[in-house]
């Protein structure tokens, strides 16, 4: 029994290695402020739809509580809740609640410093155009950390970044169509006009992809901390609470909708689980296995 249960043990680690290694050398998480799950089916976005055609995907993930940006950008690559994490609220800037526990850097640990810390060369950045985005990553530990003032001046950045480095994990970070949706209102053609311009500017990232010469080996991931009624967010409704979650590229199932429960935390930990990352005992996310295959 004892020689069978060790058997068993190093086959499914042998297993759990194998499933991490899919050639996958190039992550890049794309995470669009406001987009609500209910936009990505009326919306005039060909490259989000083809995005989720080529590859894996749910309607129905959910943001954590308060449904707003800080707390979960943060809880996205931080693979845990405001409780564990410290940030609760819309622009924390720092943790209004202790972190569990914190990494070199002084932060609840994220992907970056689990990746940092297991592949010492990697090629890291991230790119945004919302300002907050500054206060919840370890800057010391990415390659490139650069704000920017606009959507349009992030894909640029995004664009030249990805063809002179060819990054190994990149989040890049668009700041609409969060601002119509306070300026104007969200579910409304204003806003939904926005969603296409977002999708014409992710276009040109997915073509920078290519054109780098890295599609065959890279992972893009499609995702939002909040949707949206009315001109806010914060609350507890589903149009405000439910994100687009897509995964596209090398190794995902094609044309397939995720069927279980998935929370934004777990893009941390199905993120660390591509690369193969041993989680800390605080992360509550869980890779989405489900997503990898033919």
């Amino acid at each position: 029994m004892k020689k069978a249960g060790f058997l068993a043990l190093v086959l499914c680690c042998g297993l759990a290695v194998q499933a991490q290694v899919k050639g996958v050398k190039h992550v890049i998480l794309i995470g669009m402020d406001g987009l609500g799950a209910y936009a990505m089916e009326k919306a005039d976005n060909p490259v989000m739809k083809q995005m989720m055609k080529d590859g894996s995907w749910t309607l129905k993930a959910r943001s954590v509580l308060p449904s707003s940006s800080a707390v979960n950008w943060a809880s996205m690559i931080m693979g845990a809740g405001p409780e564990l994490h410290g940030f609760t609220e819309w622009g924390s800037k720092t943790p209004e609640v202790e972190p569990r526990t914190v990494d070199q850097y002084g932060l609840f640990p994220s992907v970056f410093t689990l990746l940092r810390n297991e592949k010492p060369n990697a090629e890291m950045g991230v790119i945004y155009s919302w300002g907050g985005i500054g206060y919840l990553f370890p800057k010391k530990a990415v390659n490139k950390d650069q704000p920017c003032p606009n959507d349009t001046a992030t894909t640029d950045a995004a664009v030249a970044y990805i063809k002179e480095k060819k990054p190994d994990f990149l989040f890049i970070h668009f700041d609409q169509p969060d601002g119509v949706g306070h300026g104007i209102g969200h579910n409304i053609p204003e806003y939904y006009e926005q969603v296409h311009k977002n999708d014409v500017l992710l276009g040109r990232i997915v073509q920078a992809v290519k054109d780098a010469g890295i599609w065959e080996n890279s992972v893009l991931i499609l995702s939002s901390d909040h949707g949206g009624i009315n001109k806010g967010h914060g609350g507890k409704t589903m149009v405000e609470m439910q994100i687009p979650w897509v995964f596209t590229g090398k190794g995902i199932k094609k044309d397939h909708e995720v069927k279980e429960s998935v929370m934004t935390y777990d893009t941390a930990a199905t993120i660390a689980w591509i690369f193969g990352l041993k989680t800390p005992q605080e992360w509550v996310g869980r890779p989405v296995k489900d997503i990898f295959g033919k």
